[in-house]
């Protein structure tokens, strides 16, 4: 999804994110927001405190305009008077001269015009910037705060793309508009507004040209942007299954040639090619007609205003430096129409994004915390499930009546099929779902009277996938406990058996590991999570059995670290090799939501049910591997 918002607001066209008139700006599809009232109402909410700042904005965009504006009339009567001396010279009159120093007090007074617009420009900019940067600010830290709330089922349902284009592509847009286009807005309104004031005062027959020129050129623009918007269609379209092509591709390439469709993938990146190669000529040439074809159309006009402001100067109705000065404000007119027709594109554009944003600011949070929370200051690591019923849709129950005891101290394994329902049993455990009914408790407190940092607090977890981020090896370890001392971290290395590699490391602890974490082995990974579960010395561990990519000696180590790291405390293991878990206190075996058989593992053995003969196919699999080999 992100990747898909991206190639639309990287596509041709002028402005941020190739948005905008001319060649590719023109016929580019807008996205639109569904409630564009709605949405824009509660937009300008979060404008309101700033009102003074927006009052100010305003102020300076009008007279910043209004200096632009009045410039060109000004100048006009410095070519009147230039046009007027001159033709005395040229007539011969007696003493006639042109009067430079009217001239020069005239070019002195643009001069002082300019630079107070220029000034008035700025603030208005410098104001803009602080409100625009302020607002999205809020609105960045209330999506933050907001997902922050959110329930793990929210994250579930979505891929990290579409979260990741809401709360940054579409914000950024939202800045993009309220810093650049809002602006441009004022100006451009003012601007219009202005112009024709100024042309009317020079000559209402010469407007009425120009006024009439201008469906011209929007019924040609708007004829053209329809048959390019077909087109640019198609080429977001192709740019889209191009570049998911491509990645797919190179993500895969390994597999692409070890079962050699190297020249199917060829073919088909050729066809999709192809094809965005014909959508995109065609967008581009169809859409690069406007441009042309408005300046064609303005070029009539400003040959009939010539045409007709000559015939007013010749009847001595209006003079030659009012031509000079309309014609200019003629040129100006056209260009805020079209930054208006433009800035209507982008601020549909923006609606969509603020509505994609808000529609997060609405989702439904977590279950509240308890008005009286407990909390567990000396962790024992008792957890009982008494009742327990929940499913992830209603009317859709995944566990029904579920009972556990589980004496602090005591190791269990969970085990069961792909679906069975492990994983949801640690997720209702840490709450982050809700059950439907019962109660789990925690040294015989329930988890909803507990606040959920604190809860959380009280465990550890090792998981299969390992999560390190871009910092330093240090860093990593010293996440499971703010404020951990050199020696700890050093202490909770040397537990996990991480010490001896990373000292063997060129920067030791200072190692700095990349995005992926791929500059050190998946075992050297694992024992580094496992050093930072000792660091947090949680109550209850979480260990999602991690040793499936590694070899058979790093594979021990692991084995020895997390063996030392479950001694003492509560420890759920979710189990897929089953000869891990034979010295196991519980082992609770799970299919379709329930526990349908508990005990150890010999009593298990000795029941011959569904353990036994999980356990004997993998045991019987691997002997016959064994044996083939």
């Amino acid at each position: 999804m992100s990747k898909e918002t991206n190639n639309q607001r990287q596509g041709p066209g002028f402005g941020p994110g190739g948005r905008g008139f001319g060649p590719g700006g023109m016929g580019m599809p807008v996205q639109k927001a569904k409630d564009f009232k709605g949405t824009l109402k509660r937009l300008i909410g979060y404008l309101k405190p700033h009102t003074f700042q927006l009052l100010a904005v305003l102020v300076t965009a009008i007279i910043s305009t209004i200096f632009a504006i009045v410039s060109p009339k000004i100048m006009g009567k410095a070519t009147t008077k230039l046009f007027e001396g001159l033709m005395k010279k040229l007539s011969g009159v007696p003493g006639a001269k042109i009067n430079f120093d009217y001239i020069g007090q005239i070019i002195l007074l643009l001069i002082g015009l300019y630079i107070l617009s220029a000034i008035f420009s700025y603030i208005q900019q410098y104001i803009m910037a602080g409100v625009a940067q302020k607002t999205v600010y809020n609105l960045r830290k209330e999506v933050l705060d907001k997902l922050n709330r959110l329930p793990l089922k929210y994250f579930d349902s979505r891929t990290h793309g579409e979260i990741l284009s809401r709360a940054v592509n579409d914000v950024d847009n939202i800045s993009t508009t309220l810093q650049q286009s809002l602006t441009q807005l004022i100006t451009s309104v003012v601007t219009i507004i202005g112009v024709i004031v100024m042309m009317l005062t020079i000559s209402p027959l010469m407007t009425l040209i120009v006024v009439v020129t201008l469906p011209l050129s929007f019924v040609a623009t708007a004829s053209i942007a329809k048959k390019s918007q077909t087109f640019f269609k198609g080429q977001q379209k192709s740019l889209g299954q191009l570049n998911g092509h491509v990645e797919e591709m190179y993500t895969g390439h390994k597999v692409v040639k070890v079962f050699g469709h190297e020249k199917k993938s060829i073919e088909k990146f050729e066809e999709i090619n192809e094809q965005l190669y014909q959508s995109g000529w065609k967008a581009q040439f169809v859409s690069g007609m406007i441009m042309p074809l408005m300046s064609f159309i303005n070029n009539i006009g400003y040959v009939l205003v010539s045409v007709a402001g000559g015939i007013l100067v010749t009847k001595r109705a209006i003079e030659i430096g009012d031509i000079q000065a309309f014609i200019q404000y003629a040129r100006q007119f056209a260009q805020p129409i079209t930054q208006t027709a433009m800035i209507a594109n982008v601020i549909q554009s923006t609606i969509a994004s603020a509505e994609r944003v808000f529609e997060i600011l609405d989702e439904a949070e977590e279950v509240p915390e308890a008005i009286a929370v407990k909390e567990i200051l000396e962790p024992k690591g008792e957890v009982k499930f008494d009742h327990v019923s929940f499913g992830y849709k209603e009317n859709e129950p995944l566990i029904g009546d579920m009972n556990i005891d589980v004496k602090p101290g005591q190791r269990v394994a969970i085990v069961g099929p792909t679906g069975a329902g492990k994983t949801t049993l640690i997720n209702l455990l840490m709450r982050f779902y809700e059950i439907n009914s019962g109660k789990i408790l925690i040294d015989g407190i329930d988890t909803r009277d507990l606040k959920r940092e604190h809860l959380r607090s009280l465990f550890g977890m090792v998981l299969q996938d390992t999560w390190l981020f871009n910092s330093t090896i240090r860093d990593n370890i010293a996440y499971g406990r703010e404020g951990a001392t050199e020696e700890e971290i050093v202490a909770a290395a040397k537990a996990s058996n991480a010490d001896h590699f990373i000292r063997t490391l060129p920067e030791g602890y200072d190692t700095i590991l990349n995005e992926e974490a791929s500059n050190i082995s998946q075992g050297q990974k694992q024992l580094l999570t496992i050093a930072r579960a000792i660091l947090a010395n949680p109550a209850i561990l979480i260990l999602d059995e991690a040793t499936s990519s590694v070899d058979t000696r790093t594979e021990i180590q692991i084995q020895r670290a997390m063996n030392r790291l479950m001694q003492g405390r509560t420890s759920f293991i979710i189990a897929h090799r089953l000869s891990t878990i034979r010295d196991a206190d519980l082992i609770l075996v799970m299919n379709n939501g329930s526990v349908i058989e508990k005990g150890t593992h010999v009593e298990l053995l000795e029941k011959g049910g569904f353990y036994a003969d999980l356990y004997n196919s993998q045991f019987t699999s691997r002997n016959s591997k064994k044996n083939v080999g």
